[in-house]
């Protein structure tokens, strides 16, 4: 599957906010952001505040935050909101509750990796079963009543292993227990279990125009 293989640091500088791409590297003092806080490129310490961004530029902003924090491309972002304008229920929320789904960011907001990109690679490793048979399919969409478990040939793993020993908060719609190594989907995601901050009206509007 095609993904971005760039330098990611840059990313969060271009959008001027933490987006939480290199796991713990961004809680430190070796964040990008804290030593640079203007955007990337030769005149990117100049670049902010010359002019009132159009409403265009805001929700294009918004979209690239939100298509990045969770590592996608613009094809396979593109399908999610598909999805979402074609689903039941408020558009904004049914986009953040598919992104929320999948099972790389499952395994991040359960503490089983430090980010998103780590989560991949992991599943893409065949690390991870879901229900008792391994998938290696980071997009698969979970469902209530999941069971999301390490392998047993890889309950020592790493980075599994420094991730869940750094204490995450879990979000109340999943139930993870860290002596196992297994996650449960308690439920669907509700609004007040998905914390992004990111404006997802306007990347709705953005793909309503």
């Amino acid at each position: 599957m095609a993904r971005y293989t760039g330098p990611v640091c840059r990313l969060c500088r271009r959008e001027g906010q933490k987006l939480f791409l290199k796991g713990e590297r961004c809680h430190g003092p070796k964040c990008a952001l804290e030593r640079k806080s203007y955007p990337p490129g030769e005149h990117g310490s100049g670049r902010r505040g010359r002019r009132r961004p159009s409403d265009y530029a805001l929700q294009l902003r918004e979209k690239q935050k939100l298509r990045t924090i969770y590592g996608l491309l613009e094809r396979q972002f593109r399908r999610y909101v598909d999805r979402a304008l074609t689903a039941k229920g408020v558009t904004g929320f049914m986009l953040l509750s598919l992104l929320e789904r999948r099972l790389d960011s499952v395994l991040r907001r359960a503490g089983f990796a430090a980010s998103q990109a780590q989560a991949r690679q992991i599943v893409r490793h065949r690390h991870i079963a879901v229900n008792g048979r391994v998938c290696d399919i980071p997009s698969r969409l979970v469902r209530e009543g999941d069971v999301i478990e390490v392998r047993e040939n890889s309950q020592d793993l790493q980075p599994v292993v420094q991730s869940l020993s750094r204490g995450y908060e879990v979000p109340g719609w999943l139930q993870a227990d860290a002596s196992s190594k297994t996650i449960t989907v308690r439920r669907l995601p509700e609004p007040e279990d998905i914390n992004v901050d990111v404006d997802e009206q306007q990347v709705v509007e953005f793909y309503s125009r």
